[in-house]
């Protein structure tokens, strides 16, 4: 049997951003966790939680991802997988998600939480993304977890500001970033979100025998936030106008 001469993780080594408290038996912090599906009318490019508890329950214990054409079955169907991780639990999904909010309780400094989505659509079918501006969505996150920039404040967590973005796919891409695309890509759709939790909620209601009561409490607070949007700037609401 052959024994490899180098660690697993040598890869990390070619980065330049790399921690180099990466062989520190005491540990690296981590600054944030990410949680992303494939979704095409919902979620917008990238989002933070407010908190702990409403990053694990509206982000990742509500992750929703649409099939492809490359699964069997029908294409464009959304398919519930709490953290991306549901073909791996070892334990009933709400001890899952009660395990994950535990877990931050007991952290001095809980990483913040974030959401992506790179699949966003318009009315045509056309992503709103391209493939490589994750890379900015992940310097704003960076940024973020090193408090260094600020934010707008939505319904459903925290978003970026224009002239911050802007100033980013400059700096990273050498790429105009326009207010209009701004404006596509983070507006706030409330008929869909109010949809996603209708979904959500029944799951846990129906599939879910051991759900922890504050995942109610968390999504019905997030369903008063986002009705209260509504009555005062309707369905559709540009990142502008909050």
């Amino acid at each position: 049997m052959l024994t490899p001469k180098c660690p697993i993780y040598t890869d990390l080594k070619v980065l330049d951003n790399l921690d180099p408290k990466l062989d520190d038996p005491s540990g690296v912090q981590v600054g944030g966790i990410v949680y992303g599906g494939r979704d095409s009318d919902t979620w917008i490019p990238v989002e933070e939680s407010f908190s702990w508890a409403h990053g694990i329950i509206t982000k990742g214990a509500s992750l929703e991802s649409e099939s492809t054409a490359a699964t069997l079955g029908k294409e464009g169907i959304r398919e519930f997988n709490p953290m991306s991780n549901l073909d791996f639990l070892s334990v009933p999904i709400g001890k899952y998600v009660q395990c994950n909010l535990d877990f931050g309780k007991g952290l001095n400094k809980p990483p913040l939480i974030f959401s992506v989505n790179y699949f966003l659509k318009d009315k045509k079918g056309n992503f709103l993304n391209e493939k490589t501006d994750k890379a900015v969505w992940y310097k704003w996150m960076e940024l973020r977890v090193n408090n260094e920039l600020n934010f707008i404040e939505t319904p459903t967590g925290r978003i970026p500001q224009y002239e911050d973005l802007k100033r980013l796919f400059k700096e990273v891409f050498s790429k105009d970033y326009t207010q209009e695309e701004f404006d596509e890509q983070f507006m706030i759709k409330i008929p869909e979100n109010l949809g996603k939790i209708d979904r959500i909620k029944r799951i846990y209601e129906t599939q879910v025998s051991d759900t922890p009561k504050i995942v109610f409490k968390v999504l019905d607070e997030q369903r008063q936030r986002l009705n209260r949007a509504k009555e005062k700037y309707g369905d559709y609401i540009s990142p502008y106008k909050l």
